[in-house]
């Protein structure tokens, strides 16, 4: 072959592997865009088919069989509890739970949604049954918003009540997120609206009615946010469950025993179906410089599926995860320190009057995603830190660095309506002489009425109604 033959064989063959290469990145892209656009088309199709079964299910569906069902006379004895996503009766729907059926002879109804832990269907169906029942109800009591019935209106002998499952005012909810990252659009809230139909709001002191009422969309004039107190801190001034709570955790945390208790306690990140938990506390660390005299309790946000893990070998010996072993309202009894972020447990925790750290290491982060009632430098009654080196500190220190003055003052702020009482207060209020009426001759001793129902039951209840 001559050199020009030679010559003319490489362009050629340089030219053909330009074109090769070429042809596969352009098939490569044309691909790449092809897949994108189908990816958009199937967001766009699946976006609008759950418009508009949102807008068939809430506003013509449910409204429809409350509609139907509300024709029947209310039944004065009837009371149903909703528990919106866990398997349990939780927080102040317990102790509400317990005085009436310990109580009185109302006929007591509990309905777990489930949302986000069951399929969509099913938890139509139980939404479905739900209104079924409320439709006759003389009284219903939430702990939590929900929006399926939020497009009618509950007929006027039904008393509604929201506990609400949290005191004080910290994190922003409801309207007060609307167009925020955390929250919906403004036009979606108001049209398919969480907390609609109350009779009564209870929170944990008049400081934070404006904000439930802002959060809510209740006129200050209306009346129906009050600051009765929450239901779930009365628990708080029983000695026997305290007592009963320090047994609880002597069982099954044994290397607590004759140690200080830390109690970690964080708020869930993300969205509510797919919460996730920080993992910013060192255990290792922790042990090294507090082992001898503390032991750490993981308490994580419930929602949360997937948590932190601790350190094998640190288990039981000096960190245990309780955040299924025991409820929140056990490890806040007898924890000596709590460090939590941004949860509104902190609320219930100054009741004790005890030494409080704020582990905010995305405190701007989360602020932009959600937002606060008040400012959180001059809200949180203890330091605020980002590592675990302030952590540990403050601990060492603590006789010098805590501020029990501090804590006593936000107590007063916040926590003025909790005071023991809240429960029956809340009773008296929704329920008025018909508490009286439906009351025992003789209460059922205690040992005999605490079994809180739970998603297990309901089964049986469909079949009823």
């Amino acid at each position: 072959m001559g050199l020009k033959s030679a010559l003319q064989s490489t362009f050629l063959y340089t030219i053909y592997l330009f074109f090769v290469k070429y042809t596969r990145k352009t098939v490569k892209f044309i691909t790449k865009k092809i897949r994108s656009f189908i990816k958009r088309i199937k967001k766009f199709i699946r976006g609008k088919y759950n418009r508009l079964y949102t807008e068939y299910v809430i506003a013509h569906l449910y409204p429809s069989i409350y509609k139907k069902y509300s024709k029947l006379p209310v039944d004065e004895k009837k009371v149903i509890f909703v528990e919106i996503r866990l398997p349990k009766l939780t927080n102040s729907l317990q102790l509400m739970y317990d005085n009436l059926y310990a109580n009185t002879d109302f006929d007591i109804h509990c309905h777990f949604l489930r949302n986000t832990f069951v399929s969509k269907k099913e938890y139509r169906e139980r939404c479905k049954a739900l209104i079924r029942d409320m439709a006759t109800a003389k009284y219903v009591f939430f702990d939590e918003a929900t929006n399926i019935t939020g497009r009618f209106v509950t007929r006027p002998e039904t008393v509604t009540t929201q506990l609400w499952h949290g005191c004080g005012a910290f994190k922003k909810f409801g309207f007060s997120t609307a167009d925020a990252i955390f929250g919906a659009s403004r036009k979606d809230m108001e049209r398919y609206p969480f907390n609609r139909n109350y009779t009564h709001v209870t929170v944990s002191s008049p400081e934070v009615i404006w904000a439930y009422e802002e959060a809510m969309q209740y006129s200050h004039e209306s009346g129906v946010v009050k600051a009765l107190g929450s239901s779930r801190t009365d628990i708080f001034y029983d000695k026997d469950f305290i007592s009963a709570s320090y047994d609880v955790l002597y069982e099954r945390f044994p290397a607590a025993k004759g140690k200080k208790v830390i109690l970690y306690a964080p708020t869930f990140r993300g969205r509510v179906a797919k919460a996730k938990s920080p993992n910013v506390l060192d255990l290792n660390m922790l042990y090294e410089a507090l082992g001898d005299e503390y032991v750490v309790i993981m308490k994580h946000h419930p929602l949360v599926r997937k948590r932190p893990e601790i350190p094998e070998e640190l288990i039981g010996s000096f960190a245990v995860d309780f955040t299924d072993d025991m409820s929140i309202e056990s490890l806040l009894c007898v924890s000596d320190i709590c460090i939590s972020d941004y949860s509104s447990l902190i609320f219930e925790y100054s009741l004790f009057e005890r030494p409080m750290i704020f582990l905010a290491h995305d405190l701007d982060e989360f602020f932009d995603w959600r937002g606060f009632y008040y400012d959180y430098d001059e809200l949180t009654p203890g330091p605020i830190v980002s590592t675990n080196e302030e952590i540990i500190d403050y601990v060492k220190n603590i006789d010098v660095n805590f501020d029990k003055q501090e804590v006593i003052d936000f107590r007063n702020k916040f926590m003025s309506s909790c005071d023991g009482n809240a429960t029956q207060r809340i009773i008296d209020t929704a329920m008025g002489e018909n508490y009286t009426k439906y009351k025992k001759a003789k209460p059922l001793p205690r040992d005999d009425y605490h079994l809180i129902p739970s998603a297990d039951d309901f089964e049986e209840l469909l079949k009823k109604i």
